[in-house]
């Protein structure tokens, strides 16, 4: 049995006494058994404890008299200490009272003597200066520079302890003056140590110029003799290559100057104790000192196709960047410093000022590219080609563009890249209106003068009209992908500047600082040159990240301008033929003739409608052969352009939208026939009775029609057909039930031959 529950602070009789008979698993019978066996060990437990009581009861008992003892001892003990550390405490008191003037004296003496050690150690050294002042010619006439070194060193260290002399500058000139005798005098072996690459010669210059704290005019001298060599390869290349584009041997030069730090790093390690500074600051001074200057030889190039040329000398500048980044974490691992941001800057600097300007030159070379994309014929048929061929070109040459944003600016210059971007998809629109603009002209779809050809009898230009909404659409699908493209490829690159802008901490904070300190990765001429637009690149990535902005949202909306009106063009084309047959009603004679089949009193149902309702009506009810092709093939594009185009003659607000985009396109030809037939009638000058059942049976003749077509005929037809059909005595009960308007003109055109 575990007796340990028992000491538990939150001991629960109840619960102890049904766990235990839980753990019992005999017969219900045998629980009475389990119980009386579970009583006597209760028993005994508490005999057994009740006897341990006892037991230690009795030794506390027995072992407290000495225990009290114990502590009476420990009481006297603690008192006696006390005591004696107030007699300890007294007693340095009263040193101290005794001896507190005589340390005072103690230290003034020390005070002293620290002084005159010091006077003693300067007149030391002043004479020592004189001693050595004496026989310095000397030193110098032998000509043993390890010699002089050590002299003009000990006149370095007798020099710092007369810092508070009077002529201490006069002879710190004089020492300096010492100091440039010596390294005048180590020119000649510098140059011709550093020429052959002497090891053994090199190092002990190095220690002869640390020494006499000198080592930044050794690194002078060093990068004097390499830089001079340099500057000779690099004018010897642009003299043999007069003739030849700065691309095919600006290469060379990079390659000399990655082969120089190969070399040089080698084996100035093995004699400076800063070899990859000395050696990134002379490729530095090389290529700052270039003469004729490296954007002199690219003002030059640049001249003629600038911007192509530009990117391929950028490509050649950062493969050098790339392939010197590699050689430098060869020696150092990554490169950080001071030295290597200027060195970095030295070979991004003669690009700069074209990459601050890339946005212009962007914009400028797109819009040439666009002015040689053909758009516009006067015929239907190549125009619509022109038009289909010109999205490829158009979107080649906006991946281009990215392209060279990011090979040009590693991503910074997307600013101006989407200003160019902008202008080019503006301008590519503004030519698809001026050609759409010219096929509406040609087509004399202006003109309301009747057509020579049967209504109907062409529609194949309907079918190439389609094919530019098609081309629409496909300008909208590829927008939106190039969109998605665009973004992620600004993404990507931008994160190597502005990886701290997408924090919440740096969001409002554009002073960004690099991440691991590597100029190679982090360069961004933008942040010293241009803050300005600086601050708009990051805040334009910050937005991206944010999905804040659309980049596309001025082009898509030029695009569906285009779409509308290539939808209008399509539309114009089919509604045209009956735009000028409708227009022609007016003017028929038949309203007015007093003769002919109209003169007999027929009745109404014996009347046929005329050959121009007819020939109207056989012209719709062919629209659902031509429009098929909304529904029955698969034309991504041409839905996508559907879906977002707008037609004349759109429906009532409130009615229900046709599920079928052929049936929107045939409810806005419908709609825009019956607009077009009464504004036609309303412009009959003059109606005889017989003329009006006609005009009546042809409007019946056309309602049928729509209604075959699944179309309702419009209010103000059905009103005007009324008005037909109703004789003017009962014209007053219509007030309030129709138009005033078309009751006063149905009216007045019919009241000249009725009474």
């Amino acid at each position: 049995m575990d007796f340990s529950k028992f000491l538990d602070a939150n001991f629960d009789a109840k619960e102890w006494v049904n766990a235990a008979f839980r753990a019992q698993k005999d017969a219900p019978e045998q629980k009475d058994a389990h119980a009386a066996t579970l009583v006597m060990k209760l028993q005994l437990f508490i005999q057994e404890v009740n006897h341990s009581l006892e037991e230690t009861s009795q030794q506390a008992v027995q072992n407290l008299p000495r225990v009290l003892r114990e502590v009476e001892a420990v009481r006297q003990e603690a008192t006696f200490l006390k005591d004696q550390m107030q007699l300890v405490k007294a007693d340095i008191k009263k040193v101290e009272e005794d001896t507190s003037q005589s340390m005072k004296m103690l230290l003034d003496i020390d005070a002293i003597k620290s002084r005159m050690k010091a006077a003693s150690d300067a007149l030391q050294e002043a004479d020592n200066w004189t001693t050595l002042m004496a026989d310095v010619d000397e030193v110098f006439q032998s000509k043993n520079t390890q010699v002089i070194a050590d002299k003009l060193m000990a006149m370095q260290h007798s020099l710092n302890m007369l810092a508070h002399c009077g002529d201490y500058e006069e002879r710190c000139q004089h020492l300096e003056t010492l100091k440039n005798r010596l390294e005048a005098m180590l020119s000649p072996q510098l140059v011709s140590a550093f020429n052959t690459h002497s090891l053994e010669a090199t190092q002990s210059y190095v220690k002869i110029f640390l020494d006499i704290d000198r080592l930044p005019q050794l690194y002078n001298y060093y990068h004097k003799c390499h830089k001079t060599s340099l500057l000779q390869q690099w004018q010897h290349l642009q003299g043999e290559n007069l003739d030849k584009p700065l691309t095919e041997w600006l290469p060379n030069f990079y390659d000399t100057l990655l082969s120089t730090w190969h070399k040089e790093i080698k084996w100035c390690e093995q004699v400076f104790p800063e070899a990859v500074r000395v050696v990134s600051e002379l490729l530095t001074q090389t290529l700052t000192g270039l003469q004729p200057s490296l954007p002199a030889c690219m003002d030059t190039a640049l001249q003629d196709n600038t911007l192509p040329n530009l990117l391929e000398l950028r490509q050649i500048a950062n493969r050098f960047t790339k392939n010197l980044e590699s050689a430098i974490q060869v020696s150092v691992g990554s490169p950080s410093g001071r030295h290597f941001e200027d060195l970095v800057n030295a070979i991004h600097a003669p690009y700069v000022p074209y990459l601050l300007q890339y946005g212009r030159l962007e914009k400028e070379y797109l819009l040439q590219e666009l002015s040689c994309t053909q758009m516009e014929r006067r015929d239907l048929i190549d125009c619509a080609q022109l038009l289909s061929d010109s999205v490829g070109k158009l979107f080649k040459n906006a991946h281009e563009a990215v392209e060279r944003c990011m090979g040009l600016t590693d991503g910074c210059g997307i600013v101006g890249l989407l200003d160019a971007l902008k202008a080019l998809f503006q301008n590519y629109c503004q030519k698809f209106h001026s050609a759409l603009d010219t096929l509406h002209v040609v087509g004399g779809l202006d003109s309301t003068a009747p057509s020579q050809a049967e209504l109907g009898e062409d529609w194949s230009k309907f079918q190439h009209a389609l094919k530019i909404i098609q081309t629409c659409g496909e300008l909208l699908l590829q927008s939106e992908e190039f969109e998605l493209q665009l973004i992620g490829s600004i993404l990507n690159t931008a994160t190597n500047h502005v990886a701290e802008a997408f924090s919440p901490s740096r969001i409002t904070n554009l002073n960004l600082t690099p991440l691991s300190g590597n100029p190679f990765k982090e360069y961004n001429y933008l942040v010293v040159e241009d803050p300005v637009q600086h601050a708009a690149f990051v805040d334009l990535v910050v937005k991206l990240k944010q999905d804040e902005v659309s980049l596309m949202k001025e082009v898509t909306d030029n695009m569906q301008k285009v779409n509308e009106h290539a939808h209008k063009f399509t539309f114009s084309i089919v509604f045209h033929q009956l735009e000028a047959q409708l227009m022609q009603i007016s003017n028929m004679e038949v309203w007015t003739a007093e003769g002919g089949m109209l003169a007999a009193e027929l009745p109404e149902y014996s009347l046929s409608p005329l050959e121009y309702i007819t020939k109207i009506g056989q012209y719709l009810m062919t629209l659902p052969q031509q429009l098929e092709p909304f529904t029955s093939q698969e034309h991504p594009s041409l839905e996508k352009a559907l879906e977002t185009g707008k037609l004349p003659f759109p429906p009532e607000t409130g009615s229900a939208t046709p599920d079928h985009l052929a049936d929107y396109w045939l409810g806005a030809i419908a709609r825009g026939t019956m607009h077009t037939y009464v504004e036609a009638i309303l412009k009959i000058t003059e109606l005889t009775p017989n003329a009006t059942r006609q005009l009546a049976t042809d409007i019946n003749y056309l309602c049928n029609v729509l209604d075959a077509l699944g179309i309702h005929a419009s209010e103000s037809l059905r009103n005007i057909e009324t008005l037909l059909k109703l004789p003017l005595s009962q014209y007053g009960e219509t007030r309030g039930t129709m138009p005033d308007r078309f009751v006063h003109i149905i009216g007045s055109i019919r009241s000249a031959h009725e009474t």
